[in-house]
């Protein structure tokens, strides 16, 4: 039997005891399995070392509810549609429908993906004890409750495809922009949610919205050389060299939307705004504020309205963008990029002052390097910029 506490702490110490005999022996031709192997017998060791000490403390009164998480073997000779891609495996085993959907979706990110507690809060939008906590009570539910951990069935997969498609998404989203850290971008961690997008299109070939996701994530990744100057600054989307995208990916993610039909999911409208921005010539920034709109209405997403007020002042209205603002700071108190959109708005309605002040409040919340320099630079331009008028109307 496996628990998720032991588990994690065996895994712990599997990549302790890498660091401390790798540099010495060298990397195993499979290091992996070098870890795997190691953390199987730490868990071995502390379920024996359990057993032990419930033989030497017979009177100790224990919940007979609390058992481990039972880890079932699937059938060796399953059939079609068995999920045979180990990761894939234990994401659909962590999305048991016993548990709520942020549940599911927390547990898959923290133990099938190996994001961080504080990682999963801030893609959440919650405080990292809140989600501590969620965790916590999730682990201990399926514990009490003798909810098993096996792996899934084909029969299984509809009912958790819902939860396993955000759990994707949200993979992607910080890998295609971390919450936090020196590196905006975390390449590998974006390429593992596609590579699990092609698997569930693979093993869901008729579930249109795996398709869009896959599509969403592929057309938004191919534009990954761009974001980034020489300098490693960031490159905001209107000043990006198009000729650097990376158009084979775009034209495989282009090639996936002409196979769904007309707009029906969250995912879909999604990957349809991505598909604007992926376009060679200028984006269509009208026709983007529309998807976005239609998307703000299905979900009514905070997120959702601030990137539609984004579009909204591409598009030509940036003291209309400026109004979709109100009410959000609410809903996303410590998200950086709300003061960010806030400050580029008033910026170019001229409101130099209130543009510094937004530009402020988005440095004390911005989590990753390369956005903060980017603030920083924003903040030192319009600092210039009113030295300079300034300058011009003295006589």
């Amino acid at each position: 039997m496996r628990r998720f506490d032991i588990a994690e702490d065996s895994l712990q110490d599997a990549f302790l005891a890498a660091a401390r005999t790798w540099p010495e022996r060298g990397v195993p031709f499979h290091p992996a399995a070098w870890l795997l192997t190691a953390a199987h017998r730490r868990a071995l060791d502390r379920i024996r070392r359990e057993e032990n000490e419930r033989r030497r403390l017979p009177l100790l009164v224990t919940d007979p509810r609390a058992e481990d998480v039972v880890v079932e073997d699937p059938d060796p000779d399953a059939g079609p549609g068995s999920i045979v891609d180990e990761r894939l495996r234990l994401l659909f085993a962590c999305c048991h429908p016993a548990l709520s959907a942020d549940a599911r979706a927390a547990l898959m990110l923290r133990f099938g993906a190996g994001l961080r507690t504080a990682e999963i809060a801030r893609l959440f939008l919650v405080p990292e004890p809140t989600m501590a906590a969620r965790l916590t009570r999730a682990k201990a539910k399926m514990a009490l409750a003798g909810i098993p951990l096996r792996r899934p069935t084909a029969e299984d997969v509809p009912a958790r495809l819902r939860v396993l498609l955000k759990v994707v998404y949200l993979l992607f989203t910080e890998g295609y922009r971390a919450t936090a850290g020196p590196e905006l971008r975390r390449p590998r961690l974006a390429g593992e949610a596609i590579r699990l997008g092609y698997l569930l299109c693979e093993l869901l070939p008729d579930q249109d919205e795996a398709l869009a996701l896959l599509a969403l994530m592929i057309l938004q990744h191919a534009r990954r050389d761009a974001r980034f100057d020489g300098e490693g600054r960031l490159v905001l989307m209107a000043d990006q060299d198009r000729t650097t995208w990376r158009h084979d990916e775009i034209d495989r993610g282009l090639d996936l939307l002409r196979r769904l039909g007309p707009a029906s999911g969250d995912y879909h409208l999604q990957a349809l705004v991505a598909a604007e921005h992926s376009k060679p010539e200028a984006t269509d920034w009208p026709r983007v504020a529309q998807l976005y709109a239609e998307l703000e209405r299905r979900t009514a997403s905070p997120v959702v309205r601030l990137n539609r007020a984004v579009a909204v002042a591409e598009a030509g209205s940036p003291e209309a963008a400026l109004t979709l603002l109100d009410g959000l700071d609410e809903a996303l108190p410590t998200n950086h990029l709300l003061p960010t959109v806030r400050g580029e708005l008033l910026s170019r309605l001229d409101r130099t002052e209130e543009a510094a002040a937004a530009f402020d409040a988005a440095l004390r919340l911005v989590r990753t390097d390369a956005e903060r320099a980017h603030l920083r630079r924003r903040r030192a331009d319009l600092r210039r910029g009113a030295d300079e008028e300034a300058g011009g109307e003295r006589p």
